[in-house]
């Protein structure tokens, strides 16, 4: 047999040549098999980007793709499903053959259109063919209520009656997403969102492998591996797969969130919007680790709604949010480097609120949640850190007079006085970094004093200018 590599850029133009050339076209799932078991043989990363799956989501996975089956994902928001389902493109070959002009991608020697079999009839082996790519051959849908059976099967096209074709003629269908994506990869997001009935006319299409028109007696014999996207609480809050649709699923895998920091984080620096003029951004790992735990501990908190979910866009968007303050400060301040502070944590309630759900509505109270979420997250993270009890040279420079000011439109160099004049501050800063700059050691200082107020060794009162620690 012959592959598209094989045949490199000399490739066929017409049926004859592909099929002089010894080309043999595979159906979808045989193609998406084949190339993940080149993918696992020679182990390539199969589904780059995704971070946390490896040992859960991906295997299983793999063992519906080898064996051939429609998948449907099953997870709260932001757990990656789409883009999981997405990069199931690269499975596919880099470009397959098609006879040209063809609306639902014909195979060139076994077409199922009425168009293409009149072309074949007319011209034989000197009618054309296309190559059409890997991108090209994926097609997603939104469930959403209003959809109808003609945007995703098709129905007549009164423009084409009105050109002379008769109502029962194949020619005057207008084809919908699901036979366009014939030979290719077809996604519903959402599916529960799908209104009942439409999900009942999907029937033909998991089982059967066919879809009827308009209850003519047209049947497309289509070639389409089909996966979905669903929450399983909207079972419930907006609708459900009906029992008989999701029996026709061959897989249904459960994703969930990231289960450790590190992941979270890595999916935070993966993901957040970068820029060209970020050189002097400098951003401490605790910073990272203080924002995935803020996400972890809403994630267990029963005064967030834990059946919608608190996706890994939250940390997302809090590190965005957090690092352009500290951009913006840097900026007004006219500071070398940009570094993001405990000071700056209160900035991400614009981010963090929209995106989660309370279970109890009261004024002020979501505020006063991410603040707790914020304090919590901080203390654990302050606790891998240090040892409270090795920082007694500092706690007791504040029982003999010292204080310290910190706030987030606090210039950086402010903060090495005031660091050496708090006795043991200074060696508690080295702990956590070496780096002198003024930004970095600025940071460090804020992490010291608001860890040591949460253990309760030093009281922190709000100023106009920001946090007045004192004993």
């Amino acid at each position: 047999m012959t592959s598209i590599t094989q045949l490199g850029a000399n490739r066929p133009a017409t049926i004859g040549e592909l099929r002089d050339s010894g080309y043999r076209v595979l159906p979808v799932r045989e193609e998406m098999r084949n190339n993940l078991v080149a993918k696992i043989r020679a182990e390539e990363i199969v589904f780059p980007g995704i971070i946390g799956f490896e040992d859960t989501v991906i295997p299983q996975l793999e063992n519906a793709i080898l064996a051939g089956q429609d998948v449907i994902l099953l997870g709260e928001r932001g757990q990656a499903k789409s883009r999981l389902i997405r990069s199931l493109v690269n499975l596919l070959d880099e470009a397959i053959p098609k006879i040209a002009g063809c609306e639902i991608n014909c195979d060139p020697f076994n077409p199922i259109c009425q168009a293409c079999r009149d072309t074949i009839a007319e011209s034989g082996d000197d009618t054309g063919i296309e190559w059409i790519g890997r991108e090209d051959r994926y097609s997603e849908k939104l469930a959403t209520p209003d959809i109808s059976i003609a945007d995703l099967i098709g129905e007549i096209d009164p423009i084409k009656v009105a050109e002379g074709r008769h109502l029962s003629d194949e020619l005057a269908i207008h084809y919908g997403l699901v036979p366009r994506t014939n030979r290719g990869i077809f996604s519903i997001n959402e599916l529960p969102d799908l209104a009942e009935r439409i999900q009942v006319g999907l029937f033909n299409l998991m089982e059967e492998r066919d879809v009827q028109i308009k209850g003519y007696r047209i049947r497309l014999p289509l070639d389409v591996y089909v996966v979905a996207t669903a929450n399983p609480e909207d079972y419930t809050n907006r609708g459900r797969i009906v029992t008989p649709l999701k029996d026709r699923y061959g897989s249904q895998i459960h994703t969930h969130y990231p289960r450790h920091i590190e992941e979270e984080i890595t999916i935070m620096d993966q993901e957040r919007a970068r820029f060209i003029d970020e050189d002097n951004l400098v951003i401490p790992q605790y910073i990272k680790e203080i924002l995935a735990e803020i996400t972890a501990q809403a994630r267990t908190s029963n005064e967030i709604n834990q059946r919608s979910g608190v996706s890994v866009r939250v940390s997302i968007a809090n590190y965005e949010t957090l690092l352009s303050n500290a951009v913006r400060r840097a900026i007004r301040a006219g500071d070398t480097v940009a570094c993001p502070r405990i000071s700056d944590l209160p900035y991400i309630s614009a981010s963090f609120g929209g995106k989660i759900e309370l279970e109890t509505f009261e004024e002020g109270r979501e505020d006063r949640v991410m603040e707790d979420l914020t304090k919590r997250a901080v203390l654990r993270v302050f606790g891998r850190y240090f040892d409270v009890d090795a920082l007694d040279d500092v706690v007791t420079a504040f029982d003999l007079g010292s204080q310290a000011e910190t706030g987030s439109e606090k210039p950086a160099g402010d903060y090495l006085p005031m660091a050496s004049e708090v006795e043991g501050l200074t060696e508690a800063v080295a702990l956590i970094t070496d780096d002198p700059r003024p930004e970095l050691q600025a940071s460090a200082v804020e992490f010291v004093l608001e860890g040591l107020h949460l253990n309760r060794r030093l009281n922190c009162e709000r100023t106009p200018q920001g946090y007045s620690y004192r004993r």
